[in-house]
């Protein structure tokens, strides 16, 4: 495993991280019989800082792109050029327009594959042909 992809896990995996030593730490601390206000202190604060911020610094992107997901496109947007588009189709166009960084189509790509495979959408895109003729 590269470097490149171990960083990129780790910051795709930053919250659930941060959640985890925090935990660690404030149970070491209560293990090794601490004073409750010191092990607590560590909890509260890993909980309700620590965990919010590493949240916000790493994890901006993968909430937008889920909402992206789910959400309708808006009625102000408008309409692409055309409506039956796949979602690979979707996804290839707006990397091509410059909507998607390089590091957002291939996360989009990972979760759009891990829910269909190629097959599937070769599929679609040959009955599509042939409805077209």
């Amino acid at each position: 495993m590269s470097d490149e992809s171990i960083r990129e896990r780790a910051g795709s995996e930053a919250s659930g991280i941060a959640a985890t030593v925090v935990t660690g730490t404030w149970l070491v601390l209560l293990l090794l019989d601490f004073p409750t206000g010191v092990w607590l202190s560590v909890m509260l604060f890993g909980y309700i800082v620590v965990v919010p911020v590493i949240s916000m610094l790493f994890d901006e992107d993968e909430e937008k792109d889920q909402k992206e997901w789910s959400q309708p496109e808006r009625q102000s947007q408008p309409k692409r050029e055309s409506d039956d588009e796949t979602p690979l189709e979707r996804l290839r166009r707006r990397y091509a327009e410059g909507e998607l960084t390089d590091e957002q189509f291939e996360r989009k790509l990972e979760r759009l594959l891990e829910t269909e495979t190629l097959e599937d959408v070769e599929d679609r895109e040959r009955l599509r042909e042939t409805e077209l003729e």
